[in-house]
Formats: structure tokens, C-alpha cells, sequence
């Protein structure tokens, strides 16, 4: 199996110029064209900011929200008490409720992709901190997940939109869709991203603020995406 792979991979790799950075349809036409396996390969983005997250004035944290959504079927828990919680349930919340599921999350459950909460529960959510932060999973008003318009986040997050936040190494990391869309929803998805990320940019960021984006499929290489050639959407 691991010889299968490795000759799925070293044929995709010789289909890219790595010396090369690539116009965006260009780029996406190539991660599709390198997404051979079996499944349906998500593709992710990778961009290197020019900023120092260990100065917090410099942290990029946030949503975005893609116009073709990610293709990811997203799991989606609720805590409130009612009456929010038959309006999330009828927003289209996988698992609503408060006590049962604190409950559940303390005895290990995380089988969910995000987390949503309103305002008068964080007391008693904060206390799965370790569970939930660990995760990525932790409500946070920056990242729109803690509300009391739980209906409309549940909606948006369904839809596409995504929180993202820049790592230790100053790289951001986002799922832009999947390996069988259209090309032109890839793309619009992309740029929509990017554009996203421009308007998270820190006063205190001197320069450049996008240094490089990466493209790539679940199992496949990275291709290089000329920045330049996005001016518009930097």
C-alpha cells in the first residue's frame, strides 16, 4: 500500500514545477489534477503571514466565510437553555442542549466540528477549556460562536464559514473546498479567503502582510500561488 502511494505521489510531484509559483486557476487546476486518490480530497490552503503571533498585538484570529461553502458536512453542537435551543434545532444543529452534553464532553465525547454557545452558559463551559481548547472546539466571540443569535450562527456555519487562526510559526491554515468542485468555485473560494484574511491584518504589521500561499490536496503536493498576481485581493 505504501508503495502505491508513494508512486501516486512521486507522478503528482513531477506534473508541478516546484521552482514555480503559479497563477491562482492555474494553481487550482493543478491540486485538482493531483487529487488521484480514492475519496474526495479536501483542499487546503496554507498562507505565511508576516507577522510575530508571539506578540498579541500581532495575533490574526477570526472567521471566514466561503461563498461555495467547504463541501464538509460540519457537526455542529448548541449549548443554551431554552427557548434557544428549539431555535437551534430548527436552524439545523446536530446536538442541542446544555447539562447532558457538558456532561458527555467531560466523560471524553468530541465527535463534533464546532462548537456554539450563548453567553449565559460560558461560566460552565469555560470549565471544558482543556477538553474543548485542546480541540480547537472552544466558543469564542471572536470567532462569532458565542451568541444569542444561535440560529444565524448555526445557519453560517453550515453554509461555510470557518474560524481560522495563525499558528506559532506564523502560517494560517483553511479548507477551501473540496477536489470536486468546479474550478471556478476553488478559485472563488480562494480568493474569498484571502481577501478575508486581508481585513484581519494587524495595525501593527509593518510590510508585507502575505508572504506566500500553498495549495493542496488532502493526499497531494503543495502548489505555489503567485501572490503578486492577487494584488487585488491582499
Amino acid at each position: 500500500m505504501k508503495t502505491k502511494l508513494a508512486k501516486r505521489f512521486k507522478k503528482a510531484v513531477g506534473d508541478i514545477d516546484r521552482g514555480k509559483t503559479y497563477e491562482l486557476p492555474e494553481a487550482v487546476e493543478l491540486v485538482k489534477k493531483t487529487a488521484t486518490a480514492k475519496f474526495d480530497e479536501s483542499i487546503d490552503i496554507a498562507i505565511k503571514l508576516g507577522v510575530d503571533p508571539k506578540k498579541s498585538d500581532q495575533m490574526v484570529r477570526g472567521t471566514v466565510t466561503l461563498p461555495n461553502g467547504t463541501g464538509k458536512d460540519v457537526r455542529v453542537l448548541v449549548l443554551c437553555k431554552p427557548p434557544k435551543d428549539e431555535e437551534a434545532k430548527a436552524a439545523g444543529a446536530d446536538y442541542v442542549g446544555f447539562e447532558e452534553y457538558i456532561e458527555k464532553i467531560q466523560n471524553g465525547w468530541t465527535d463534533i466540528d464546532v462548537v456554539i454557545a450563548t453567553p449565559d452558559v460560558m461560566g460552565q463551559v469555560g470549565k471544558l477549556g482543556r477538553i474543548l481548547g485542546t480541540r480547537g472546539l472552544m466558543p469564542n466571540p471572536k470567532s462569532g460562536t458565542v451568541t444569542m443569535n444561535v440560529a444565524e450562527a448555526v445557519r453560517e456555519v453550515k453554509a461555510g464559514r470557518i474560524s481560522v487562526r495563525v499558528d506559532k510559526g506564523g502560517v494560517l491554515h483553511g479548507i477551501v473546498g473540496k477536489a470536486s468542485f468546479d474550478k471556478d468555485k476553488l478559485v472563488e473560494n480562494v480568493e474569498s479567503f484571502i481577501a478575508s484574511i486581508n481585513r484581519m491584518r494587524p495595525p501593527a504589521v509593518k510590510g508585507n502582510f502575505i508572504k506566500s500561499i500553498t495549495l493542496s490536496s488532502t493526499m497531494g503536493p503543495g502548489v505555489r500561488v503567485d501572490v503578486a498576481t492577487l494584488a487585488g485581493k491582499r
